[in-house]
């Protein structure tokens, strides 16, 4: 009997990239009377880490969360918290190009408060 060769399909999937895999973190969005107030969840983000940027209806924030040592000699049993980049972009129904920006962190909360001036938000 002879031996029959059949064509094997190999199916290579994306490996992902030496970079650090980014997390989103989450958001609470809210409409106010002079425009829009965007709550991040950023616990033990430095203030110093993070950068904003806004570009017509896009408001995206961008930052690292470091891990720190507790203690010497100490080896992890195991870790739910994403230490390192994020990103998130969120889109508003309006344009943001005149908006007055305050940003604002208190207890891990990073608060971002969008002001529309003269416009319905």
């Amino acid at each position: 009997m002879k031996d029959s060769l059949h064509p094997r399909t190999v199916v290579f999937t994306a490996v992902d990239e030496v970079n650090e895999t980014r997390w989103r973190p989450a958001a609470d969005i809210f409409r106010t009377p002079t425009g829009w107030l965007i709550k991040y969840d950023l616990a033990g983000v430095k203030a110093e880490e993070t950068t904003i940027s806004i570009a017509g209806s896009q408001v995206t924030i961008q930052g690292v969360r470091r891990d720190c040592r507790l203690e010497d000699g100490s080896s992890y049993y195991s870790m739910e918290i994403s230490y390192n980049r994020f990103e998130r972009t969120i889109e508003l129904p309006c344009d943001l190009a005149a908006a007055r920006v305050e940003v604002q962190g208190r207890d891990g909360i990073l608060m971002l408060r969008l002001i529309c001036q003269g416009e319905e938000p």
